[in-house]
């Protein structure tokens, strides 16, 4: 019998990346993927909208019958859990619409399950923004490291992950807890930093922007990783990692750690013109800041055997690309 992989943010970042994956991976697997019949853009996932083995559902995580209508249709062996606000900047602005999406979401999806009388294997997928303003004499970030959270968005994921944790502890749910370093790659919008970069680099050379790149504050420190690095790495977290645990997903090798202010400057050597310039936008500059997200991930790559595949330099080239062909097919 066919396995059932529900992935609720399925249109997303991750999700559609993971959407692919999990096709190319296995035959044998029906995809349920959640959309928003109002708003949703659907172009990450326009090649599976007639796919035979992916569904899409109308559901808003935040709708408690929505939720609880669909986890009774799909009856789901295994849950992503990827809907989610992750825009840190607007967090700020809306903190109860994070909450709402982030952790009100989270706790349908929970309730849901405990109705329907299943018990999936349910990732959490966590951010290391938990972690906060972390002291350089503490780094690298570990499992136990204290939470010190600078931004809605981090309480908000915070309060996910917890209450992912009261329900295993409280009713026996296989949840799965990981945190997530940086990760990139095509697909991802550009308000986000290094899409950000590459998606006006590309609209530069289009002759539809002036030769100068506006940015936020750019010498934060991360180590990255490919989203397709990352979404295997989900996959071998639901099939290896205990429920309840807390997991570091992320690659601490020192050629995948870099500031945005590095790669911005690599960016900008792989455009075909020259004379670009750089100037900072104080609208982006956030309220506070993490200047270095490090992590030490060893507990999860010793569990499971995985490591990062992609070289940190296609990470760029494939961010570059897909921007390249985003300007220039107008894809709004």
């Amino acid at each position: 019998m066919a396995q059932k992989i529900l992935i609720t943010g399925i249109a997303g970042f991750v999700g559609s990346h993971l959407a692919d994956y999990l096709l190319e991976k296995d035959t044998n697997v029906l995809i349920y993927g959640t959309k928003r019949w109002n708003i949703e853009r659907l172009r990450n996932i326009k090649h599976l909208l007639d796919h035979q083995r992916v569904t899409l559902i109308d559901c808003d995580v935040t709708d408690p019958i929505g939720v609880r209508n669909m986890i009774s249709e799909v009856m789901p062996d295994k849950i992503f859990h990827l809907a989610s606000e992750s825009f840190v900047s607007p967090s700020w602005l809306h903190p109860s619409h994070y909450m709402d999406v982030n952790f009100n979401g989270t706790v349908n999806m929970l309730d849901a399950i405990r109705e329907a009388g299943i018990n999936p294997r349910f990732l959490i997928p966590g951010t290391p923004e938990e972690y906060g303003d972390v002291p350089e004499n503490e780094l690298p970030i570990r499992e136990e490291t204290i939470l010190r959270p600078v931004n809605p968005y981090a309480v908000s994921k915070m309060a996910q992950d917890y209450i992912g944790y009261v329900y295993f502890r409280s009713y026996g749910l296989n949840i799965i807890r990981t945190r997530a370093f940086n990760h990139e790659g095509p697909r991802r919008d550009y308000v986000f930093g290094v899409p950000w970069y590459a998606y006006q680099i590309a609209r530069i050379e289009a002759g539809k922007q002036e030769p100068i790149l506006t940015h936020g504050h750019i010498d934060d420190r991360r180590n990255f990783t490919h989203v397709r690095d990352l979404v295997e790495a989900y996959w071998l977290a639901m099939e290896k990692c205990e429920p309840g645990e807390m997991y570091l997903i992320g690659n601490e090798s020192p050629e995948y750690i870099h500031t945005f202010r590095e790669i911005l400057d690599m960016l900008i050597k792989k455009s075909t013109l020259q004379g670009i310039k750089m100037k900072e936008d104080k609208k982006l500059v956030r309220p506070t800041s993490l200047p270095r997200l490090i992590g030490d991930t060893s507990k999860f790559r010793k569990l499971t055997g995985w490591k990062a595949k992609v070289p940190f330099e296609k990470v760029l080239d494939d961010t570059l690309e897909y921007w390249r062909d985003f300007v220039k097919n107008d894809y709004y």
